[in-house]
């Protein structure tokens, strides 16, 4: 079964200040967690933005620009590199950091939904229990975070899905099986948004549309991230073994509070990727899809037509049941989790054909839609009152007293996956059947030991030569209990790394 993980920047400000340094903010909260000194570093030596997925190396990217200003920025700051970005490995196997303006936090490589969804979760709590404890040095609760994707002033920021698949499925095939459904994905998973934005422009109020991230769409294909945003990016970091894997890193989507928008997102995008491999998915090309994504967005009521190559319009309803239909063909009774995938993406198609209400609870557009009409009818106000935009932000507040989202949650009338005691256990511990686990355990075992960390590898102080546990192709779930089981039980990181190299070299 295929692995995935989400990262997550979340929106933080300072109630008490009227100019807030969002730089600084970032990496006091991330430093907020720590009971002691930052010691851990990431190895940053392991991550090549500028490769392409396309077969190429760029020379530069937008971003390495910004990069260069906000360095001069940071110049007069009192702090090194390594010290801003406060870079994190948590004893659950998840990464923790301050990525320059926003606090990130990305989840371990998870095997299944439930996993992904406590590991998502528990990122709630921790960058929470963060700001609480910085919230107590300041003396009251001023910082506040946000697990959404726009600070209404033309700025935005990512939640990024990322899926391991074979290096061996051609890239041109696929781009062309998920372009369609990624431009289409917002109707189950958008967030909601009140307004139009643009990053020169602003907001402009006035009406509601399903994601907040397609106003910041501007390409198909691209290797950056942060200018000229792509439906697909195109960045070819694999963080694992490169001859045989590459990971999709899609960052179009929404950040969801919805459990069930979350589970529809990765398990639906999960279940394309399988028919892509199958050369099974749908065969349809949109004519323009940048700006199918707004179209489709700026249309509540899901009529919207946009237009294929072929000259025929398609709504992004209908988009989504054809890729659900193959999939219904091709992967039904696989295993119980496409199942319940398959049967809860049907219903919530139907469902919004017919009867959207029914989804509130289970999809965020859908629920801050009927919060903010309802509000508008008790107070008399139309959707260009100001007003609208604070209880937009206020929806994804991850502060359990002020989230809006998080109350309907605490009354009963949201759906959900998890248990807290599934999110406790993810607070402090990794899955059970990925490297994000063995990662965990070498955190928690051997914390002193740690000279650096990578998504693919660990290296451990000591020795003449360094003593480096390499994970680029550990994604068996056998072999990663039988390692995992070896790192528990020896006395020290270099018992356990010889212990299973001789293990690997033996063939058992």
């Amino acid at each position: 079964m295929r692995l995935f993980g989400i990262e997550t920047e979340y929106g933080i400000t300072r109630e008490d200040l009227a100019d807030v340094d969002p730089v600084v903010e970032s990496m006091e909260l991330v430093r907020a967690h720590l009971t002691a000194s930052f010691e851990r570093r990431w190895d940053y030596a392991g991550e090549d933005p500028h490769e392409d997925a396309r077969g190429f190396r760029v020379s530069g990217l937008a971003q390495d620009r910004e990069e260069d200003e906000f360095a001069k920025l940071d110049a007069h700051r009192p702090f090194s590199f390594h010290e801003m970005k406060s870079d994190l490995v948590l004893p659950n196997g998840a990464r923790f950091y301050n990525d320059h303006t926003h606090p990130e936090y990305s989840t371990p490589e998870c095997r299944t939904l439930k996993d992904v969804l406590a590991h998502d979760r528990a990122g709630e709590r921790i960058v929470q229990r963060a700001a609480d404890r910085r919230n107590r040095a300041l003396g009251g609760a001023h910082v506040q975070l946000y697990k959404n994707n726009t600070d209404f002033h033309g700025h935005s920021y990512g939640c990024h899905d990322n899926y391991l698949v074979p290096r061996s499925m051609p890239f041109p095939q696929l781009v062309s099986g998920l372009l369609p459904f990624l431009v289409s994905r917002q109707v189950i998973a958008g967030a909601g948004k009140v307004g139009i934005e643009a990053q020169e422009a602003g907001l402009t109020p006035g009406r509601f549309q399903l994601s907040q991230r397609a106003d910041f769409m501007e390409t198909e294909l691209s290797v950056d991230t942060m200018h000229n945003r792509p439906i697909l990016n195109t960045r070819d970091e694999p963080h694992a073994d490169p001859k045989k894997f590459r990971r999709l890193h899609l960052i179009i989507g929404d950040a969801n509070m919805c459990e069930y928008a979350t589970a529809l997102k990765i398990g639906t995008t999960r279940l394309v990727l399988d028919l892509i491999e199958r050369g099974a998915a749908p065969q349809m090309e949109l004519e323009q899809p940048v700006a199918a994504v707004r179209q489709l967005s700026r249309d509540i009521d899901l009529k919207a037509s946009v237009r294929q190559k072929n000259g025929r319009g398609i709504t992004g309803l209908d988009i989504q049941e054809r890729y659900y239909r193959a999939a219904e063909r091709t992967l039904a009774g696989i295993d119980e989790e496409s199942d319940w995938i398959l049967r809860e993406w049907g219903e919530t198609l139907r469902f919004l054909a017919e009867e959207p209400r029914r989804m509130i609870g289970k999809l965020d557009w859908v629920t801050k839609l009927w919060l903010l009409e309802t509000f508008m009818q008790e107070e008399r106000i139309g959707w260009d009152d100001p007003w609208l935009t604070s209880l937009d932000l206020e929806y994804h507040n991850v502060n359990p007293d002020r989230g809006l989202y998080l109350g309907l949650e605490a009354e009963g009338k949201a759906w959900r996956m998890t248990a807290e005691e599934d999110i406790e256990q993810a607070l402090s511990a990794g899955p059970s059947d990925t490297r994000g686990g063995l990662r965990a355990v070498c955190i928690r075992r051997f914390p002193d030991r740690i000279r650096s960390v990578q998504w693919e590898r660990i290296q451990f102080a000591g020795g003449v030569t360094p003593l480096v546990l390499e994970m680029g192709d550990l994604f068996e779930p056998a072999d990663v209990v039988r390692c995992m089981a070896v790192f528990e039980s020896a006395l020290s990181p270099m018992d356990a790394v010889n212990e299973w190299t001789g293990r690997k070299d033996w063939g058992s």
